[in-house]
């Protein structure tokens, strides 16, 4: 890695970082007044607990060495073989894949809004980390997916797609609320958040490429145009659908149209983000109603958007994928004169990842209900969480 590649991933690294916040900001707008303290802290666990598992095990089962097929080693536990002196590039990868693993479980939150226990969501992220995210991440990245040719740039597959559908195990083992869903508590926050996470997810593309290129230019403009196409296509189905346009919707298709461009963010050019970003922005707000058809209690719409926005995008990898403009290695959509072999790879990809995610997020919260309990007590549910469990309260008015 040279200066500039050096440069640029550390700044991406920050810029990672710094989304997790936003994220807390994005889902605590969107929880009721009384729970957002608890949705800040369970957001900002993940940033005080994974990057030390990360460095301690993760990194080294994730990526080490990076040509194994299921799983990893323990020749990097405590980076013992790493020295900042002489390896400063894998430093900096390590770093930056450890903001990646803290804001992957981050997601699971806005599912669980408003009723599990913190003590319970202090279990459940290490060895959701380590049970279920470091495998998948394997797989996808050095692994045996991805050895058979499946392409995910940034995180569709391992993060989104992993998340989204973890998110669904977990609320059908917790239930639902006991008290009716409310609109968003603060718009302003919800927006805030919105714009932070925008803002880092340029670095959570564009730094994937892992290098200051052309590459990293274009995952760039792709991450910007998807956003915006999937924001304006959200308002124009709700404007059609509902007869307005709303704030919310314009912040959950931007949200979607990035989850969706991520993991072809390396991998498409010209008009594709803007079809990729207007095809996850009309699929996701349609997606987010099926929580009402199917009865399970989404608090923050993380299957709708999450889930499907990242599949979505995997998906359309299969059509759009255009090598000859990166001058990549990878297969050719079938836009651009391709077979169906790379839809099949990335259908079997995320196949593979939404079968191990939900089963083995189903487990472990069957687990933790069984020992722990996962579910907060019903006074604590209808008092705030943010009282019940942390004696604090966000408004003091």
């Amino acid at each position: 890695m040279d200066s500039a590649g050096l440069v640029w991933v550390l700044v991406s690294s920050a810029l990672v970082l710094f989304m997790t916040p936003g994220l807390a900001f994005f889902y605590g707008g969107m929880d009721r007044r009384r729970n957002v303290l608890n949705m800040l802290l369970m957001n900002f666990y993940c940033i005080l607990a994974v990057p030390v598992l990360w460095m301690v095990l993760g990194y080294s089962l994730a990526q080490v060495p990076f040509e194994a097929d299921f799983i990893g080693s323990f020749d990097s536990f405590l980076l013992n073989d790493i020295t900042a002196a002489g390896d400063g590039g894998t430093l900096a990868t390590i770093a930056f894949l450890g903001m990646f693993a803290a804001i992957t479980p981050a997601l699971i939150s806005g599912a669980v809004a408003g009723r599990m226990k913190f003590s319970a969501w202090a279990i459940f992220v290490p060895l959701w980390l380590f049970i279920v995210y470091v495998p998948v991440f394997k797989w996808v990245y050095g692994g045996w997916l991805g050895q058979r040719g499946s392409l995910d740039f940034a995180g569709g597959t391992a993060i989104h797609v992993n998340a989204g559908i973890a998110a669904l195990a977990a609320v059908l083992v917790l239930g639902k609320r006991r008290v009716d869903p409310a609109p968003p508590h603060s718009m302003p926050l919800v927006m805030i958040g919105t714009g932070i996470l925008w803002f880092g997810w340029f670095g959570f593309n564009a730094g994937s490429a892992l290098a200051a290129n052309g590459q990293a230019a274009q995952a760039f403009m792709n991450t910007f145009l998807a956003g915006a196409a999937a924001g304006l296509a959200w308002i124009l189905v709700e404007w059609v659908r509902d007869g307005r346009p709303s704030n919310l919707g314009a912040a959950s298709g931007i949200v979607a149209g990035l989850v969706a461009i991520t993991p072809a963010a390396g991998y498409v050019s010209g008009g594709a983000p803007l079809a990729i970003g207007a095809i996850a922005g009309a699929v996701c707000c349609y997606a987010v109603r099926l929580k009402t058809k199917l009865g399970y209690d989404d608090a923050l719409d993380v299957v709708g958007v999450h889930f499907v926005g990242g599949l979505v995008g995997s998906l359309l990898i299969g059509f759009f994928a255009n090598p000859s403009f990166f001058e990549g290695s990878f297969s050719e959509g079938i836009l651009y004169g391709g077979s169906a072999d790379l839809l099949i790879e990335q259908a079997l990809a995320n196949g593979v990842a939404i079968v191990w995610s939900f089963i083995l997020t189903w487990v472990i919260m069957k687990v933790l209900a069984a020992t722990v309990g996962v579910r907060a007590e019903e006074q604590a549910e209808l008092t705030g969480l943010d009282l019940a469990l942390h004696s604090e309260t966000a408004y003091h008015d």
